[in-house]
């Protein structure tokens, strides 16, 4: 495995430190008036999800790991298990629901996603960055409510909550940012 200089560490890379597989979640690169400068990174486990704060040197060498990501389609839950197939092989894996936090509610049949393998162990489920949703309940639009940024809630049909801009009515899809939670587009 590369090792790589703390000033090299990026979001989304995935380190080995302290035996364990951390994710950098936010990395903020520090030059202090005194001292030398450090990035200061966020990483989260990858096996367990704790989270932990690191400062780090441009000195200090860390383990970069590759993870091996390969497409598979969800195809049903059972239970809090979540299974998939791969394309290719149909070898059919099953995952533990809460590997996708609160996305959960944007997996949709069928959906291809995006897994990231350590050897044989699966260790993160990447769901498409936009995902069509119906609005099933919205408030109506208020006359002369036409603020260039003011915005409605509404209610998807997975049941998550989002907030659209005012000419968007109940039943109407739309594409929503699967990382942000917020609205993106008309369908």
């Amino acid at each position: 495995m590369p090792k790589i200089n703390g000033n090299e560490i990026r979001p989304g890379n995935t380190l080995e430190h302290e035996g364990g597989l951390w994710a950098a979640v936010k990395v903020d690169h520090v030059k202090p008036g005194k001292g030398g400068a450090f990035a200061q990174v966020e990483l989260k486990n990858l096996r367990d999800g704790r989270k932990l704060n690191e400062r780090f040197r441009s000195a200090d060498k860390v383990e970069r790991v590759r993870l091996d990501q390969k497409d598979q389609q969800f195809l049903f839950e059972d239970g809090d298990m979540l299974t998939f197939m791969d394309s290719e092989t149909y070898e059919q894996i099953a995952l533990p629901a809460d590997i996708l936090g609160d996305r959960r509610p944007f997996l949709q049949d069928g959906m291809i996603v995006q897994i990231e393998y350590y050897g044989e162990e699966a260790l993160n489920v990447s769901l498409p960055q936009k995902v069509t949703c119906k609005v099933v309940e919205t408030e109506p639009v208020v006359k002369g409510q036409t603020a260039a940024n003011s915005f409605k809630p509404a209610t998807l049909d997975n049941g998550m909550r989002v907030m659209i801009p005012p000419f968007v009515g109940q039943d109407e899809d739309i594409v929503v940012n699967t990382e942000t939670f917020e609205y993106a587009e008309r369908a």
